[in-house]
């Protein structure tokens, strides 16, 4: 390349960055930032997940030992500090148990509301729903279970959704609408599992008709 053919080159890419210099530093400038917060969320994410994982741990030897203070305790601090991890929909459910287990039913009922409200997968929301209407069913409460269970259910739980739907109505005496619900649960339960089929069949067959 000639001196000249080297000076033209040079003049335009001066041209090139009069006319678009700033707007390249400024894209260069915000891919870094979306880089560095990217890699930093990362960075939380794991962050957060480590030590909810840990406390996760605390929860299930409190649960283990009947610690039903501690159970409390650390499930409240797994929803305050952790809720947006994975750890804390499975500290409900545990809390849960472990409450209504020791007979504090209020707090097993708080514990299953938040994750119905707050839970990541909505997996766990449904099993949450599932647990609560089994509380509202020993509780009397027909009505507040079957609302808990009127919007349509993952695939995988329709079955279930539906046996549970039975109890409820059985209990209160509308053994037609359980008899409906318990035929739902029988065409939609897995074929392999026997011993579900064979508790809700029975179940049917009580309700006669």
């Amino acid at each position: 390349m000639s001196y000249h053919d080297e000076q033209e080159s040079l003049e335009s890419v001066k041209a090139w960055w009069a006319k678009w210099g700033n707007t390249t530093t400024w894209i260069v400038l915000v891919a870094l930032i979306a880089a560095a917060a990217f890699n930093g969320w990362n960075y939380w994410q794991r962050h957060q997940a480590a030590e909810a994982s840990v406390l996760y741990d605390q929860l299930q030897q409190a649960a283990n030992g009947n610690d039903q203070k501690l159970v409390a305790r650390v499930a409240s601090d797994m929803e305050d500090k952790f809720g947006s991890t994975a750890y804390a929909q499975m500290s409900a459910l545990t809390a849960a148990k472990a409450l209504y287990t020791a007979g504090d039913t209020a707090g097993a009922k708080a514990q299953l509301q938040w994750a119905i409200d707050h839970a990541k997968d909505d997996e766990y929301k449904q099993i949450a729903k599932l647990r609560m209407a089994l509380v509202l069913l020993d509780e009397k409460n027909y009505d507040a279970g079957l609302k808990l269970l009127a919007d349509a259910p993952l695939e995988a739980f329709k079955g279930v959704i539906a046996d549970r739907r039975g109890d409820l109505l059985a209990a209160q005496g509308k053994r037609d609408d359980a008899r409906i619900a318990y035929k739902t649960a029988l065409d939609t339960l897995p074929k392999n599992d026997t011993a579900t089929r064979q508790l809700v069949q029975f179940k049917l067959d009580a309700l006669g008709g």
